[in-house]
C-alpha cells in the first residue's frame, strides 16, 4: 500500500514523497493507523525497520489536525508531544525526522540532551515548541530549573524503552511520567520484551494495540555474515588488509572498549586509512562531527563502541566489522543491524581470536546458525594458541573478555530489516538506531 492510503494529511505525504518514499515498511503500515486511532501502542521493532517514521508521521498528523492545532504564532506554545530516547545521537536523529516530515505543517520542535550547554536549549523552549525530543537526564535538568512545562503533553513516546532500562533510566522515566497529564496517548517501542518492559508497559499503557514485526531471535537474513579467524595481535593488520584489498570506502568497526577504539584509529592512521572514533568519553561536538563526516562519505572508517553507535542510521552502509566480539550475544545482532537496512544488502565480518571462541558459540546459539569461517592467507592463526587459551582459562576461570560465570544466552526478539517491495517503489528506511544491549548501570544522565 502507498503512504497516501494510511490516512495521513496531504502535507505529510507530500514531505515523505519528496524524499523518494512511497511504500511504508511493515512496522509503519501497522503502527501509523494504530497511532492515528488515538490509542496506546506497544511495538516490538528493531533497527532498520523504519520505526521512527512509524510514530513521527502519525504524531505530526494528530497534532496538526487536532482540536488544539496551533495557530499562526509560536510564542509560548505548550509542549504537546514528548519523545524520550536513550542517547544524544538518537534524540538528534528523531528530531531531525520530525522537522523533515513536518516541513509543510505548522508545528515546531526541538531536541534537548546533555553534553552541550543548557542555556541555548532554555532559549528555544521559551519560544514554545509543539514537539520535544529529549534524553531523560537533560529533561530532568530542565524540569528542576523550571524551564520546561509538561502539563499539556498529549502524546508520549518511549523510544528504545528496553535500552533506557538497560542504561538505568527507570527512575528518571518515572519522575517524568509523574509530571505528565494522566490523560494522554502512550507509545512504547522496544526491541525486546523483558519482564521489566512488560512491567513498565502494564503500568504505563491502557489497553494498547500490540505490534510485532518479527519472530524471536531472528537475525537480519539479507546480511552476509562471515568470520575470519585470526590471532589477537594480527587483527589490526588484517583489518587494514581487508580495507585496502577490498577497497572499502565506508566501514563501521566495533570495538569492545573506548581505549581500543582510540588505539585502532591511531593504528589505521599510520596505515594511511582515515578514521575517527566515537564513544562515551568523546565530547558531543566530536561525536557529532565524526558521525556527520561518516554519513556524508568523507570519513572512511568509523570506530565505535556499542553505546555511541546508536545514532548511526545510513541507508546504504555496506560493511560492519566486529573487531572485538561483544560480551553479550544480543549485541552482535544489533551491531550487524547497522547494515542491510530497509531492504538494502550488507556485509558483517567478525575478526575472531582464540579467546573469543566461546563468545562466538553463544552468538551462533542465539541466531541459531553457524557462521561461515574463512582464513585469510597470510593471517593464519597460531595452531598452539587454542591450547594456551584453554590452559589460561582452566588456571584463572575465564578467558580475556569472557567473564567467569557469564550466563547463557538471554532470549530476546530481534526484528529484521524490512524486505524490499516487489515493485520499484522505495521503502521508508527509518530513522531509528538499533538497540545494542549493555550491562545495566545507574546514572547515565544527559546521554
Amino acid at each position: 500500500m502507498p503512504f497516501s492510503s494510511l490516512g495521513l494529511a496531504a502535507e505529510i505525504v507530500r514531505a515523505v514523497t519528496e524524499h523518494g518514499y512511497t511504500t511504508p515498511t511493515p512496522i509503519q503500515a501497522q503502527a501509523i493507523p494504530a497511532v492515528l486511532a488515538g490509542g496506546d501502542l506497544l511495538a516490538g521493532a528493531q533497527t532498520g525497520t523504519g520505526k521512527t517514521a512509524g510514530f513521527t508521521l502519525p504524531i505530526l498528523h494528530r497534532l496538526a489536525t487536532g482540536a488544539t492545532a496551533p495557530g499562526g504564532t509560536t510564542a509560548q506554545r505548550p509542549i504537546r508531544a514528548l519523545i524520550l530516547t536513550p542517547t544524544r545521537e538518537l534524540a538528534a536523529q528523531v528530531e531531525e525526522s520530525v522537522r523533515t516530515y513536518g516541513k509543510y505543517v505548522k508545528l515546531t520542535s526541538t531536541v534537548v540532551f546533555g553534553g552541550v550547554g543548557i542555556n541555548p536549549q532554555i532559549k528555544l523552549l521559551k519560544h514554545g515548541v509543539d514537539i520535544l525530543v529529549a534524553t531523560p537526564g537533560r529533561l530532568l535538568d530542565h524540569m528542576q530549573q523550571g524551564t520546561v512545562n509538561l502539563s499539556h503533553v498529549e502524546i508520549l513516546v518511549l523510544d528504545e524503552a528496553d535500552r533506557m532500562l538497560d542504561m538505568g533510566f527507570i527512575k528518571d522515566i518515572r519522575r517524568v511520567l509523574a509530571a505528565l497529564p494522566k490523560k494522554r496517548q502512550n507509545l512504547l517501542f522496544s526491541a525486546t520484551f523483558s519482564e521489566e518492559i512488560k512491567t513498565l508497559a502494564d503500568g504505563l499503557l491502557n489497553a494498547p494495540a500490540m505490534i510485532e514485526v518479527a519472530r524471536r531471535n531472528s537475525t537480519v537474513e539479507i546480511i552476509a555474515q562471515k568470520v575470519h579467524p585470526v590471532d589477537r595481535d594480527r587483527k589490526h593488520p588484517m583489518l587494514t588488509h581487508l580495507i585496502k584489498t577490498n577497497q572499502w570506502s565506508q566501514v563501521l568497526v566495533f570495538t569492545r572498549t573506548k581505549h581500543g577504539a582510540n588505539k585502532l584509529v591511531e593504528q589505521l592512521g599510520k596505515d594511511g586509512i582515515n578514521g575517527l572514533a566515537i564513544h562515551g568519553n568523546k565530547s558531543q561536538s566530536a561525536r557529532t562531527r565524526a558521525l556527520s563526516e561518516f554519513k556524508e562519505g568523507s570519513l572512511q572508517v568509523l570506530v565505535a563502541t556499542d553505546i555511541a553507535a546508536r545514532g548511526i542510521d545510513i541507508d546504504q552502509l555496506p560493511h560492519v566489522v566486529n573487531y572485538d566480539l561483544p560480551n553479550i550475544p544480543e549485541d552482535y545482532v544489533h551491531r550487524i543491524g547497522r547494515t542491510g537496512r530497509a531492504g538494502a544488502t550488507g556485509e558483517a565480518i567478525s575478526l575472531v581470536c582464540v579467546d573469543e571462541h566461546d563468545m562466538l558459540k553463544d552468538i551462533e546459539r542465539l541466531i541459531k546458525r553457524a557462521l561461515p569461517k574463512e582464513i585469510i592467507a597470510g593471517f593464519e592463526p597460531d595452531p598452539n594458541a587454542r591450547a594456551q587459551a584453554i590452559q589460561m582459562r582452566s588456571g584463572n576461570g575465564g578467558g580475556r573478555g569472557h567473564p567467569q560465570g557469564r550466563t547463557a544466552v538471554v532470549k530476546t526478539r530481534v526484528a529484521p530489516t524490512a524486505k524490499p517491495s516487489n515493485g520499484p517503489a522505495k521503502t521508508f528506511g527509518g530513522s531509528s538506531a538499533g538497540r545494542p544491549a549493555a550491562p545495566r548501570r545507574s546514572g547515565g544522565r544527559g546521554r
